[in-house]
């Protein structure tokens, strides 16, 4: 098969063999597709996620803008349930200073998200009977709309963070000895 590739410096060269259309693997979506925006580590180590859910969320034209340029942080925010609506607190989307003049941005305003009433449901059910917590994990682009990585989680002790940090050390230990 000869395909045509076009590169931006210079004319279109052909290679054989490849094609750039159906190949396997580069039709993924979600956080790990790359269009990741920001990532919450922290809530990794402080939690054991045990589900994860995907929620939309309700933003305004700025902090679309302010997304698409990467200036968001979710390290301080947190998820909470209310009135039977699910909310995104203490995110953090910086306002761009081409921001309209009519507009007061608030960067850390409460965000509401998306979720169907049956995923709802559960994260009330799942929250206030067994006491686990809603973390943000990541927030992401997919087919042009912001997405927010919700994770069902329960909390870590002392102890079990000594543990996943021991374990962790020892898979790089490993790593290193086999590359020798």
């Amino acid at each position: 098969m000869l395909t045509c590739i076009r590169t931006a410096s210079g004319p279109a060269r052909h290679d054989a063999g490849s094609s750039l259309i159906n190949k396997p693997g580069k039709n993924k979506t979600g956080p790990e597709a790359g269009a990741t925006i920001a990532r919450n580590k922290r809530a990794r180590f402080d939690y054991f996620i045990e589900e994860k859910f995907e929620a939309g969320i309700a933003l305004e034209g700025w902090e679309v803008k302010s997304l698409r340029a990467g200036k968001a942080q979710l390290t301080e925010s947190y998820v909470i349930l209310k009135d039977n609506q699910v909310w995104l607190f203490g995110s953090h989307i910086t306002p761009l200073p081409t921001a309209s003049t009519h507009i007061n941005p608030d960067p850390t305003r409460i965000r509401k998200l998306l979720l169907n009433r049956s995923e709802i449901d559960r994260l009330i059910g799942a929250v206030e009977r067994k006491g686990k917590t809603l973390v943000p994990l990541s927030l992401y682009w997919k087919k042009g709309r912001a997405k927010l990585e919700i994770g069902l989680a329960k909390g870590k002790k002392q102890h079990d963070k000594r543990i996943a940090e021991k374990d962790r050390d020892w898979q790089r230990q490993k790593q290193r000895i086999l590359k020798r």
